[in-house]
């Protein structure tokens, strides 16, 4: 017997997608396969609207958030026109994820709120959406080492000189390479060390 899937009018999912990779677009398509309008929350959109987190430490450090805001919105969005998603239903926005006060400005907190957890930083996050009694969907619970692929495994591969475009969209890696994104991670690793 087929089970039927809840479908939602609108869904909330979110990343820091620095940078995004081939599990961020299996993350999101299985999102907008339960929701009929999809919001994308770009995290740590800026240095002002990201806070340090005991949860997961580094994620606010510089070395970790190569991509402007700007550059995440132009992956997602080549990203999810490639895989030929319809942009009337879908739409990309900012999300302070550290800054459960502002969703109302940026999020339809009426939504259902997507949400993966892996580690301390996921249960922090779902204790956000708890916190303002958003509805909630946990679309996966595994442990880290079950989690697959990493961004940070990327920018690692990026700054070693390993290959890394396999762990991408096909249509991302000549948009990384003209915006000098390994160039400014190697940058940026060096100037946080000699801090």
């Amino acid at each position: 017997m087929n089970e039927r899937r809840q479908i939602y009018e609108t869904g909330v999912i979110h990343g820091r997608f620095q940078i995004f990779h081939n599990d961020h677009l299996r993350y999101i398509l299985s999102g907008k396969a339960l929701c009929k309008h999809l919001v994308v929350g770009i995290t740590n959109p800026d240095p002002f609207l990201t806070r340090k987190e005991n949860a997961d430490p580094t994620r606010s450090d510089p070395p970790e958030n190569p991509l402007t805001y700007y550059e995440r919105y132009i992956m997602v969005q080549k990203v999810l026109l490639d895989a030929n998603l319809d942009f009337h239903c879908v739409s990309i926005v900012p999300f302070p994820i550290n800054f459960p006060e502002l969703y109302q400005y940026y999020l339809p907190t009426d939504a259902v709120f997507f949400l993966s957890i892996y580690d301390d930083w996921g249960r922090r996050k779902l204790h956000y959406f708890q916190s303002l009694n958003l509805a909630i969907h946990v679309l996966r619970e595994v442990n880290i080492e079950r989690k697959g692929i990493s961004a940070g495994d990327i920018r690692q591969r990026m700054i070693t000189d390993q290959p890394w475009e396999h762990l991408v969209p096909a249509c991302l890696p000549p948009l990384i390479h003209a915006w000098g994104i390994p160039e400014r991670l190697k940058k940026l690793r060096s100037a946080f060390r000699h801090k």
